[in-house]
């Protein structure tokens, strides 16, 4: 077995804690990702990979009313002078900004092929061509004054600058995303006019609140248009915090095809859904029968977006097609909001609108200020070479005999006409040409007009006031070049209420058509098609008959009533069909063999109901409290053995008429029963032998009705003689009152 041998030290050896050195490694990876890659500068609204590829392309001279250069001879001058990693990258990232659709201000004006909406790539870096846009000038104008700090490039080479002047509200305009370590950012991009408005009302007013600034940015405005959903108040809250996210819808209409039928026609989809997968998606749906209300789908775009959407029938409400489709695909998206940027370009912080905003206007001041130093600096160059120039023109043949008789001219002229080094190498630099031009009018007068503007902007430096409205004014002129009355300027998003969230997309996805529901005396079910009379010719089994028949419709819940107490819930859409005997309703509900369904009808969601028991006790229950989910019910009367449940009636009026086994009736007020959710109830009627055999809900100004064997309806309004109180026997009913001791239908 081979001895290790230690490698003889180069140099001193230095122990190192492993957890210290990753904690430390990391931590610089992690700022190298925040600073410098993932997220934007609050002032530029810039990443560094962006910052680099303008000012690349302002170097290389590609003006907007310039001529395109290859985009390979871009992304090569970034890699080699500023940005040194992968060239597909800063490709990716070039063709970004070009996209019309996914930049709401595209700073790169491409020609060639850049992409489109339904996610194709862009042509290779050495087929198409660029130059920067009036957007991309706004940000890099007034680079060349000394308005912003320049440092040295990666390879020490060049110079690179730390953020652009930014004359333009670049960051929440263009939005940006990215990833960071433990930190992310994502904001959509907004309408530059209303920034221009907000940030000018904030000049005016440094302590608006959020409120009164989304007065004037209602809401983002996405490249792609599209309908933001988003109630206000969250609107508000999200650009007061700098976190939250907007509902956005796709833009459509309904175009009507002859004969009653329409199409739905799709003409803007949410931000950053790409069509062709959009398209996949509900083509996928559909094939999964989840968009029963829609037929087809095709696309019909050309320039502009158009997706037809036919509807299976002409009898399908658009807004319920249009809703469901919203429910289950990217037709709706929800954009996040998360302001994550650089403040102060040092800083990672979350922050609101109102900052974003204060934070832009701070560094335009800056860069104002900046500006006249260097304007004033070089006013004062010139000034002190006119002085000379004019001390020159004064004295030209002296001027001449010294510049060609003495040694040292320039110490000479510097000591005859008391001038300054630079007055002295300028009039040295002169050229014999410009003596021609040399007159004293000229001279003086561009001393005097230089001289104004020195006084001008020594004062605009001195007064704070005088700068802000200078920055106003320079607002005005860039929402007036990108305002609404432009193609790239109208806002492309609308507003709308958020939709009604109560609405049963389930039952509108579901075709409404007519049905009977039949269900026998042994528990059988089926649903007939149409409205269909209750002694139709129907078919049961041998010893079975007809127990009740409800008229309802497809998209109807069906509620049953069990002698156990318990209601169940069954669909409408989902009952057998009318051929045969049906099926088994046990096989649907569970329900033991012991027990029996008692009624059945049509759920009517806010109505109330009066159950009780055959042991006299009953209180009234909210229909919408006896929907059942599941199939094993809801426990709602709680009855005990050998009693049963037997009544459950619509409690709509002001009177309750109980009867009992032994004939007896007995009428009291409605307001005299408890409504509970669950529970036993109080007792409706007392007994001495039998129980409870039906009860019903009236009004007393109309009388009592009951419907005979003989199907007569009959109708008694004096009860005097059966009206009490609450769990008294009662008396025998009037004349003609039924041998069966039953009102009739109770639905």
């Amino acid at each position: 077995m081979s001895k290790k041998t230690i490698p003889p030290a180069s140099g001193p050896i230095e122990p190192v804690n492993l957890r210290d050195a990753l904690e430390d490694r990391y931590l610089a990876y992690a700022l190298s990702t925040i600073m410098h890659r993932a997220l934007p500068d609050v002032r530029d609204g810039l990443k560094p990979v962006h910052r680099r590829l303008l000012y690349a392309m302002r170097q290389l001279k590609l003006d907007p009313d310039g001529g395109f250069k290859k985009c390979a001879r871009v992304v090569g001058d970034v890699i080699g002078k500023y940005h040194p990693h992968g060239e597909q990258a800063i490709y990716d990232a070039m063709v970004r900004l070009a996209q019309d659709f996914a930049v709401r201000y595209p700073l790169v004006d491409g020609q060639g092929n850049f992409g489109n909406i339904d996610g194709d790539n862009a042509a290779a870096m050495r087929y198409t061509e660029a130059r920067l846009t009036e957007v991309a000038n706004a940000l890099l104008d007034t680079i060349d004054e000394d308005t912003v700090d320049f440092r040295d490039t990666y390879d020490g080479e060049d110079k690179e600058p730390v953020v652009l002047p930014a004359n333009f509200p670049n960051l929440l305009a263009n939005g940006a995303s990215g990833i960071a370590v433990g930190m992310a950012t994502n904001i959509p991009p907004h309408n530059a006019a209303e920034l221009c408005d907000a940030a000018l009302h904030l000049i005016k007013h440094p302590n608006a609140t959020a409120d009164k600034l989304v007065s004037f940015v209602p809401g983002p405005d996405f490249p792609t248009g599209g309908i933001v959903i988003e109630p206000r108040e969250s609107i508000v809250e999200a650009y007061k915090t700098g976190r939250g996210g907007f509902r956005v819808r796709a833009r459509w209409e309904k175009e009507s095809t002859g004969r009653g039928g329409y199409q739905i026609v799709v003409t803007e989809i949410p931000y950053q859904v790409q069509k062709s997968r959009l398209i996949e998606k509900i083509a996928d749906l559909m094939q999964q029968k989840k968009l029963p209300l829609l037929g087809d789908i095709r696309d019909e775009s050309a320039e502009e977006v158009r997706l037809v959407l036919e509807p299976k029938s002409r009898t399908v409400d658009p807004d319920m097609l249009m809703e469901s489709l919203f429910r289950l695909s990217d037709l709706e998206t929800r954009i996040p909001l998360n302001m994550n940027v650089l403040s102060r370009g040092k800083v990672p912080n979350v922050i609101g609108l109102r900052q974003v905003l204060r934070e832009w206007l701070e560094h335009r001041k800056e860069v104002l200020v900046r500006r006249l130093n260097h304007r004033l600096g070089k006013i004062e160059h010139r000034l002190e070479v006119l002085g000379g120039y004019l001390v020159a023109y004064l004295n030209l043949d002296e001027v001449i005999r010294i510049i060609r008789e003495e040694d040292e001219p320039k110490k000479e002229l510097m000591k005859t006409f008391s001038l300054s080094d630079v007055q002295a190498e300028a009039i040295l630099n002169m050229r014999l040409r410009s003596l021609r031009k040399l007159e004293e009018m000229e001279i003086r007068r561009e001393h005097e007009a230089l001289t104004a503007e020195r006084k001008e902007i020594k004062a605009l430096l001195k007064s704070e006031d005088k700068q802000w409205r200078r920055i106003a004014d320079e607002l005005k002129q860039v929402k007036k070049k990108f305002g609404p009355d432009t193609e790239l300027g109208r806002r492309r998003s609308g507003f709308a209420d958020a939709p009604d969230t109560d609405i049963d997309i389930a039952s509108a996805m579901i075709e409404k058509e007519p049905i009977t529901v039949v269900l026998s005396e042994k528990g059988w079910i089926r649903a007939l098609r149409g409205h269909t009379e209750a002694d139709a010719n129907l078919q049961f089994k041998k010893g079975d008959r007809l127990k009740r028949a409800v008229r309802a419709y497809t998209t109807d819940a069906l509620v049953l009533f069990a002698t156990n107490g318990k209601f169940f819930t069954l669909a409408g859409d989902k009952l057998p069909g009318g051929r045969g005997h049906g099926e088994p309703v046990r096989l649907m509900i569970e329900l033991e063999e012991n027990h029996d369904i008692v009624e059945m009808f049509v759920n009517t969601p806010g109505r109330k109901l009066l159950v009780a028991a055959t042991s006299g006790h009953g209180f009234v229950v909210g229909e919408d409290d006896v929907v059942a989910m599941t199939r094993k019910g809801k426990q709602v009367l709680n009855v005990s053995p050998p009693f049963e449940a037997a009544v459950c009636t619509p409690a709509q009026g002001d009177m309750v008429a109980v009867v009992g086994d032994n004939r007896k009736l007995l009428c009291f007020p409605l307001e005299q029963v408890n409504e509970m959710a669950r529970g036993r109830g109080v007792r409706l009627q007392r007994y001495k032998d039998g129980g409870l055999s039906d009860a019903k809900v009236f009004t007393g100004k109309e009388g009592l009705t009951w419907v005979d064997t003989s199907r007569r309806t009959w109708t008694v309004t004096d009860l005097s003689e059966w009206t009490g109180t609450r769990a008294q026997a009662g008396r025998l009913p009037p004349k003609g009152f039924t041998k069966t001791n039953k009102f009739g239908p109770a639905f």
